[in-house]
């Protein structure tokens, strides 16, 4: 690991150290070896590299157990969001300004959040910004950010299988909202509970919003985005409660959802063929920056979880803000010459066409 400096922070860039072919079930996969030991000393974790040696259980799969409250709420959920888009012709231009913030704000706290920061520790943030993401995480109210990071961390470290929590291989519907729909695969515990959890324990921050995730998410998830423009100008309670809560609230889950179906199908693979993620800029306008998914799979660690900077990744811009302002540091960057290298020697050819 080589440590360049910039003028705001400083930014890790790694390196490779050598390559070799390893083998998942029938696919042959050619991977980087990075030298895990300083990327854990310098990340603090390395549990989501993925793990190459993960074989799944023979035999037939256990049956599939459905969450039927987890259907019933899930489907309210989406009729109020079909509600919300027949009321926005009615409803006043701060409001629908209001959602836009609240859908930016909620977003940023899964990307910059429970993604980057606490998932893949890929940059550092000061206790204040640490404070704001997790406001931001119970906004979005997506699992609280030691769950979400935990699962995320499974689902790098056994993509694609049956331990990974939203198995792509299983479909876009279950990739998508069906993983929440059922009982969780048993590899999927096993595995979970097997992970080194270590920071996340001991980041006062993650555990204080866990304690109070549910009266978090009832405030900040919905009494907020309700009450401001109800009080502040006078908007009608159902268009400020079905807009600004349940829609705002059911776009932003969808975003995130997207990474999880449609960037493991749709798109192209530059850097690795061999692995499902694809890059798809569709995925990363709606997720803010989360849609160049085989560049995120094959190098993790990188804070931007691209090559391109800013390009479709306000997410980015917001890490290198708060690295301006003082509020974070030590970015993880992987260098342009292990990029290149990594896509003559893993990716499809599609890099040739720009």
């Amino acid at each position: 690991l080589s440590k360049e400096f910039s003028s705001t922070s400083t930014t890790t860039t790694v390196g490779t150290v050598t390559s070799r072919v390893t083998r998942n079930g029938d696919a042959i996969m050619e991977k980087d070896l990075i030298n895990h030991e300083d990327l854990a000393g310098d990340r603090g974790m390395i549990d989501d590299i993925f793990d190459e040696t993960y074989r799944e259980k023979e035999g037939p799969k256990p049956p599939m157990r459905y969450v039927w409250r987890n259907i019933i709420l899930m489907s309210l959920l989406h009729l109020g969001a079909v509600f919300g888009l027949t009321l926005i012709p009615s409803a006043k231009i701060q409001t629908l300004a209001w959602a836009l913030l609240c859908f930016l704000v909620s977003a940023l706290g899964i990307t910059a959040g429970s993604h980057r920061l606490w998932s893949h520790r890929s940059y550092k943030a000061t206790l204040p910004l640490r404070i704001i993401l997790a406001i931001a995480n119970s906004m979005a109210f997506q699992n609280d950010i030691y769950e979400w990071a935990r699962d995320h961390r499974v689902h790098h470290k056994f993509s694609e299988t049956d331990a990974d929590p939203h198995n792509a291989m299983r479909g876009f519907f279950f990739s998508h909202i069906g993983w929440l729909l059922v009982r969780k695969h048993p590899d999927v515990i096993e595995k979970g509970q097997k992970l080194d959890l270590s920071d996340l324990k001991a980041d006062k921050v993650v555990m204080f919003q866990r304690r109070y995730y549910k009266p978090s998410v009832v405030l900040l998830c919905f009494t907020l985005p309700t009450a401001v423009p109800w009080y502040f100008w006078d908007e009608s309670l159902v268009i400020s409660f079905f807009i600004p809560a349940i829609l705002r609230y059911t776009v932003g889950l969808n975003a995130t959802w997207l990474v999880n179906s449609a960037a493991h199908m749709f798109g192209n693979r530059p850097y690795d063929q061999h692995i499902n993620p694809r890059e798809n800029p569709l995925v990363s306008l709606g997720a803010i920056g989360e849609g160049f998914h085989n560049y995120h799979h094959t190098f993790p660690y990188d804070y931007s979880t691209s090559e391109f900077g800013w390009r479709f990744n306000l997410t980015t811009a917001f890490i290198d803000l708060m690295c301006l302002l003082g509020l974070a540091s030590d970015r993880k960057k992987v260098s342009k010459e292990v990029i290149l290298a990594r896509k003559m020697r893993t990716g499809d050819g599609s890099h040739k066409s720009g």
